[in-house]
């Protein structure tokens, strides 16, 4: 089923355009990596599909959802990594965006964000304050977050940049495992082999074309050795 179609869209940034006539469609249970050269509009890409660009043509449709159903974890910030909060609090914050708040909705959601963190191994850490943890653990409490926003799709906007080789290994699994769980996933990234071991669909956003296609159509094109060649 057909989850998210992205029909001729051209996106705007002042008065340039940062990708025109893009077409692509998410399917239920895709595991989508993005790729291209710094500036060529995959974070933008991502903001359109949350409903935060405003200058744009082209259409965007959602089958069975709405966009307030997708789970975003952004780019690290300093920010982010100084939040002055709980652990359980940073998760369940993740709700706010499904237009229920405070104790209308507490007892479910803490249940539900108390499976989440039990998931994600973060159980014994709840009480502890998010800018004690590391690299690793601020990453998987915001995916916790994520989750909680999210029904059926999540958008990773480079989940495992800074982050150590064993901080982004277990990462990676944790998001492997939620792709086998059933979840669609669409990952920005510079890793590209790595991303590629588990993707089964790429799109790659050139400067003047894209690519869009299994990570096998895309093992065989020019558009690898293109991504590497751009530094993404």
């Amino acid at each position: 089923m057909t989850q998210i179609r992205v029909e001729n869209l051209t996106a705007y940034y002042e008065k340039n355009a940062v990708f025109e006539n893009l077409n692509f469609t998410v399917e239920q249970g895709d595991y989508l990596v993005i790729l291209g050269e710094n500036g060529s509009g995959k974070t933008t890409l991502m903001r359109y599909l949350l409903g935060l660009g405003i200058r744009f043509t082209g259409k965007i449709s959602y089958n069975g959802f709405s966009r307030r159903q997708i789970g975003w974890l952004p780019q690290r910030t300093e920010t982010q990594k100084d939040f002055p909060a709980d652990v359980s609090e940073v998760v369940l914050s993740g709700f706010s965006g499904k237009g229920t708040l405070g104790i209308r909705y507490r007892k479910e959601s803490r249940k539900q964000a108390a499976a989440y963190l039990k998931a994600l191994g973060l159980s014994d850490l709840k009480n502890r304050s998010f800018r004690e943890l590391s690299g690793g653990q601020q990453q998987r409490v915001l995916l916790c977050r994520a989750l909680c926003a999210a029904d059926r799709v999540l958008l990773l906007d480079e989940p495992v940049a800074g982050l150590d080789a064993p901080s982004q290994n277990e990462l990676y699994e944790t998001i492997r495992q939620l792709h086998r769980q059933g979840m669609t996933i669409l990952m920005i990234s510079h890793e590209i082999d790595r991303a590629l071991q588990d993707a089964t669909r790429v799109l790659h956003l050139g400067k003047e074309d894209f690519f869009f296609g299994s990570s096998e159509e895309y093992r065989e094109s020019d558009f690898q050795s293109r991504t590497k060649e751009e530094g993404s």
